[in-house]
């Protein structure tokens, strides 16, 4: 009963090491407009993404450059390696997990080779972006640089 008007929180961390952009200041309109979702980005300097929530791996994008994962109260974290990388027809990609994985927080999940992905004229700016049939507020602390693991949203259940 005293916890009927706590709101219920989920941390979501950082899939690799790298510094935060706000989601509204990413070059590409679905993002940025959050037609895809609530979130924010980060300048990745790992080539390493690891799973920001324990969940289940729902999708990994045939050219590996993106993936999602949905925890069991039905919140789905879309983690989008670079911009316009869906162009590369999975190059410079290594998936490291199938879907249907059932994965903890820092599991690895795809391998991106991030030289070659920006030699091929690509942005690696990765939104992070996440999504619940419900309402939803999302807090994240200023612009900083972040490791794999440390927290990076806070998503709050209303």
């Amino acid at each position: 009963m005293f916890g009927l008007f706590k709101a219920k929180k989920q941390i979501i961390v950082s899939p690799a090491d790298g510094d935060i952009v706000n989601l509204s200041d990413v070059p590409d309109e679905v993002f940025s407009q959050k037609m895809a979702g609530e979130g924010i980005a980060i300048f990745p300097r790992s080539n390493t993404f690891v799973a920001p929530i324990t969940g289940v791996v729902t999708k990994i994008f045939s050219t590996n450059h993106a993936f999602s994962i949905r925890t069991k109260g039905g919140l789905e974290v879309l983690v989008h390696i670079g911009l316009d990388t869906v162009t590369l027809n999975g190059e410079g990609f290594k998936r490291l997990v199938k879907e249907g994985n059932a994965v903890k927080v820092g599991k690895p999940i795809i391998s991106a080779n991030l030289e070659f992905i920006q030699s091929k004229g690509k942005d690696i700016i990765t939104p992070i972006v996440v999504n619940y049939e419900r309402e939803i507020s999302i807090k994240s602390d200023k612009v900083r640089t972040v490791r794999e693991g440390d927290d990076l949203l806070e998503v709050l259940f209303k």
